[in-house]
């Protein structure tokens, strides 16, 4: 469904009373500025912020990193990690990755 199509939706909405004139406005206005760009989303936010820690570290990082955008302390996220490499190396394959594709700080 276009744009022009979703206008003409919300103009029939306005026309048989389903929507308010300010219900009208603000969804016309969220249509035509479009998606909010990805730093408004607090997950892709926090992401783009995520690096290793240099200063709560075992071995790599990984875990105080987590620590930090997280909000959980980092021990708690080694017993994860050690947990799941317990069940077939899924703790060391994940740990590995981590330290190899998120930045330092």
């Amino acid at each position: 469904m276009g744009l022009a199509d979703e206008l003409t939706r919300l103009e029939e909405l306005k026309g048989r009373g389903a929507l308010t004139e300010a219900e009208f406005q603000r969804a016309k206005a969220r249509l035509l500025d479009g998606p909010p760009s990805p730093p408004d989303i607090p997950a892709v936010a926090a992401i783009s912020r995520w690096r290793r820690s240099r200063s709560d570290r075992w071995i790599g990082g990984v875990c105080g990193g987590l620590a930090v955008i997280t909000g959980v302390e980092s021990w708690i996220w080694r017993l994860i990690l050690f947990t799941l490499a317990l069940f077939g190396g899924t703790g060391v394959l994940l740990y590995l990755l981590l330290w190899i594709f998120v930045p330092n700080e």
